[in-house]
């Protein structure tokens, strides 16, 4: 592991730059930043470790109102959302997986105050009275074990306090935004303290649905928290926290960015006939007979105890959530016409964490010991059923037209001898049911020695055991899904198909007589012709069947049948546990860390550290999981009768094993900090989950690797300016990639550029306090910049990208400007705010339309918000 020449030196010269243009005069000081990153309070500048920091000032000011919106201020952290209100996923430095697929655990790891929180659901409240905002950058699992292999975020709200404050807001915005905040903390007794807060926040859509006239991407949702802390004794503290949040939203609107073949198809057979579906993403109009709904609601306690004995502070954090996430009506095959009527989506997690941990100081050493332990069950339902239309959009895709489609499939209906009607029946198709129970226990340590007075070497080590238990079952009522047409239904229909064909001619040919029913009753009247029809039916017959039999029924030109399996795009599943898979994983791991800081003077400290890190076994829960070969394999061996159609696939992707050899630059001053990293970060194993249109294939990568650096500037010129500059270079590489899914087919990505990560992310920040009228004023402004890359992988592989590339769809590249300006007296304040001032418009993602090959669909960003806002705080 090496760091590149070239990168170490654009850093330098970078950091160089930016100290250059500090006035040398200023007298203003930048107060201490103090973070929690290694679990005790220690200053930023002193801790050997890549931090980004967010104070309460700067989430208030940049209306930053849950997690998704942290990302314009950190630029190694991005935060997309898909396609629904609570279906995020956390990346850091271009790592970062977990959204939409329950049976997959994030690389980021989540904390709110010390409580891990294991899925976006339970991630984006509105929480009261934030405190700081830490991202930690790199492999973290020493101190924070599971699933911390790409990163941390740190959310640390205020305890409650023994004087009365509080505050009332309430504010309104474009898209007729009405939001509620509140505050309030006190004293109950000498020795008790409480907080409550509470928000609302409401606001219409802004993605019309023009098939239906209703409005999409809209915001209707709640949060409370309340907190008791318990002033033991001087050493002795208990805090205890409630909280609750729901959200019933329309979300997530989607546009079309490419028609392929069956767009036509799907417009003919809109509820408004005529309609045109606009491939613009940027109009912000979708095209469906119904609106997909979020419901959801999370909640849960937290204790938090800690004391001192002696010189050893012994602490206990307890954590129980349940979250909740019901997605009905979601319309995913993204039109006006009712052609798969309906998919849902059912989560229920229940989670239960517990963290012990002793720390304290010992000479010249500062140490931390603990144990941490974490049960979480997951219940889990996809149903997918077919809408009124199914059939004639399946028939004018077979036939070009309703009625030419409608004699192939009725035809095959009557050769299989099903009643007309039975394939694609409204209200059919599957249901896929899910559980999964994870248990996890670790022990960790860390340990500080002062080798000098200005050199510390920093030790670490984490032992991680997770065990997960998995049941995967199916219901499915698709008939036609389940036809063999490349086997025994296929070798039925075309034997019945030969036989109906032949039969006419060998009836004339014996009897001397056309083939029609008078003629037929008209033998069949006497028992000889009765005998002989039957003997000539059973000769043509067994002619037609022997025939068959020596038919390649894989070969289209052969089996014409053999052509509609694109219309079985809903597999039947082969069910977890079976004979040849227990569905039980297990994983242990120790990880580590070791970091060596030097202080060359008061103000500079240089830092080097090694750490690895670990994310254990990921199942996929979705209907695209399927057997891996060695379980087929050994499923035929053993006599067991196996589904039609199954495809060999994949159930779960091996642990994730990070590491980052990181060189860090924190030059500490009265005006301002400088802080830079330079680092070379690979994750062997990196689980890839790739939507393929109806499920998720999940896979380990081979090897994925970044060189990068980061710069942080805070500065402080005046006592009223605050400017800070953040940027990012990253240089991604899958070094190994060997059965990526690209395209819908297993490709080789070993040596590309993994899609979604820019090259360069800068981000800037200004506020300036000034008095206006004898009011205290400020204006603050932040600034995000993300180069132009690939949204997806495969590069030129690509013919996704490639095709993408004539609709200006296939890259990503972002520049949102975010501005506030308010003022202050006698506790009230008005404040005015914007969130993509400028109105840059990019794809988050795209992703192949479901059961239209050659369409894609996509999901364009945030437009312009504005709004303003009154508070009084007492």
């Amino acid at each position: 592991m090496k760091f590149p020449r070239n990168r170490m030196r654009l850093s330098v010269a970078l950091a160089g730059t930016l100290s250059a243009v500090v006035p040398l005069t200023v007298t203003a000081q930048l107060e201490e930043v103090v973070v929690t990153a290694n679990k005790r309070a220690t200053s930023l500048q002193d801790i050997p470790l890549a931090v980004s920091v967010v104070d309460a000032q700067i989430v208030e000011r940049s209306e930053i109102r849950d997690l998704l919106d942290l990302q314009s201020v950190v630029p190694s952290l991005r935060v997309p959302q898909f396609q629904n209100s609570v279906q995020t996923n956390f990346v850091i430095r271009g790592f970062g997986n977990g959204a939409n697929n329950p049976g997959i655990e994030p690389s980021v790891a989540v904390f709110i105050d010390g409580v891990y929180r294991s899925r976006s659901l339970s991630r984006i409240s509105d929480l009261p009275n934030i405190e700081q905002i830490e991202v930690l950058r790199g492999p973290q699992s020493t101190l924070y074990g599971k699933n911390a292999s790409a990163g941390v975020i740190l959310v640390n709200t205020a305890k409650p306090e023994f004087e009365t404050t509080g505050h009332i807001e309430g504010g309104v915005g474009n898209y007729n935004q009405r939001s509620v905040r509140g505050y309030v903390t006190g004293p109950l007794t000498d020795s008790i303290a409480a907080s409550f807060g509470g928000s609302s926040l409401q606001r219409d859509g802004y993605f019309d649905n023009v098939a239906l006239g209703t409005e999409l991407n809209d915001r209707d949702r709640w949060a409370l928290r309340g907190e008791l802390m318990f002033d033991i004794s001087e050493s002795t503290e208990l805090r205890v926290a409630v909280d609750f949040d729901e959200l019933e939203e329309a979300c997530c609107g989607t546009t079309n960015v490419y028609n392929g073949p069956a767009g036509g198809a799907l417009a003919a057979l809109s509820i408004v006939p005529g309609i045109a579906y606009s491939t613009e993403p940027y109009e912000y109009e979708t095209y469906l007979n119904q609106d997909p709904m979020t419901k959801a609601e999370n909640g849960g306690v937290t204790v938090d105890f800690s004391t001192e004995l002696g010189d050893i502070t012994f602490r206990s954090i307890t954590g129980y959530r349940e979250s909740k996430v019901d997605n009905e009506n979601e319309d995913i095959d993204y039109s006006a016409a009712d052609a798969i009527g309906n998919q849902r989506y059912l989560t229920d997690i229940d989670t239960f964490t517990q963290e012990f941990r002793l720390s304290g100081s010992n000479g010249a050493m500062d140490w931390l010991v603990g144990a941490f332990y974490y049960d979480e069950s997951i219940y889990f339902e996809s149903d997918i059923d077919f809408g009124s239309q199914w059939r004639n959009y399946a028939n004018i895709l077979v036939g070009g037209s309703p009625a030419a489609g409608e004699a192939v499939i009725g035809g095959l209906e009557a050769l299989l001898g099903y009643p007309t009607g039975t394939f694609f029946e409204p209200g059919t198709g599957v249901l896929e049911m899910a559980t999964m129970d994870n248990e996890t226990m670790s022990v960790f340590g860390q340990a500080s020695f002062d080798l000098t007075s200005r050199t510390q070497l920093t030790l670490g080590f984490n032992y991680l055991d997770d065990e997960k238990d998995v049941g995967i079952a199916q219901v499915n009522d698709d008939i036609f899904s389940k036809l063999a047409l490349d086997g025994a239904d296929g070798a039925t229909a075309l034997t019945n198909a030969g036989f109906l064909g032949a039969y006419p001619g060998a009836f004339e040919a014996t009897f001397g007589l056309p083939f029609t029913p008078d003629n037929a009753a008209l033998v069949g009247s006497t028992p000889a012709g009765a005998a002989g029809m039957q003997q000539l039916q059973a000769g043509v017959l067994g002619q037609v069947a022997a025939a068959v039999a020596m038919a390649d029924l894989s070969d289209p030109t052969q089996n014409p049948f053999v052509g509609l399996q694109a219309l079985q795009f809903l597999p039947q599943m082969l069910e977890v546990p079976n004979a040849a898979n227990n569905g039980a994983s297990a994983d242990e791991k120790f990880t580590y860390t070791a970091s060596i800081s030097h202080d060359f003077s008061d103000q500079l400290n240089v830092y080097l550290t090694y750490a690895t890190g670990y994310k254990a076994t990921s199942w996929n829960l979705s209907r695209d999981t399927r057997p891996t070969q060695g379980e087929y394999d050994a499923l035929v061996s053993a006599g067991v009768t196996l589904p039609n159609n199954l495809t060999i696939g994949t159930r779960l992707a091996g642990p994730e094993e990070s590491e980052v050899l990181e060189l860090g630059i924190k030059y500490n001053a009265p005006w301002g900090y400088i802080n830079a990293a330079f680092f070379n970060q690979t994750i062997e194993g990196f689980q890839s989950n790739v939507f393929t249109g109806a499920g998720f294939n999940l896979a380990n990568a081979g090897e994925q690797s970044v060189d990068g650096v980061e710069v942080d500037v805070m500065l402080r010129p005046t006592e009223r300016l605050s400017l800070g500059v953040s940027g990012t270079y990253l240089d991604p590489f899958y070094d190994a990639f060997i059965g990526a899914n690209v395209g819908g087919a297993a490709s080789d990505l070993s040596g590309t550029k993994p899609g979604g990560i820019p090259e360069l992310t800068l981000s800037l920040i200004g506020s300036y306090d000034f008095t206006i009228l004898g009011w205290d004023a400020w204006i603050q402004a932040d600034y995000r910049y993300d180069k132009e890359v690939d949204i997806q992988d495969g590069g030129d592989q690509s013919e996704s990208n490639i095709l993408l590339e004539t609709t200006n769809s296939r890259t990503r590249e972002v520049g949102l400007l975010n501005a506030s300006v308010g003022i202050a007296k006698n506790g009230w304040e008005f404040r005015v705010w914007g969130r993509n001032l400028t109105n840059d418009e990019y794809l988050i993602t795209w992703f192949p339309s479901v059961a239209q090959t050659g369409s894609f669909s996509g999901y364009p960003n945030q437009p312009r918000m504005w709004g303003a806002s009154i508070r009084k705080s007492f």
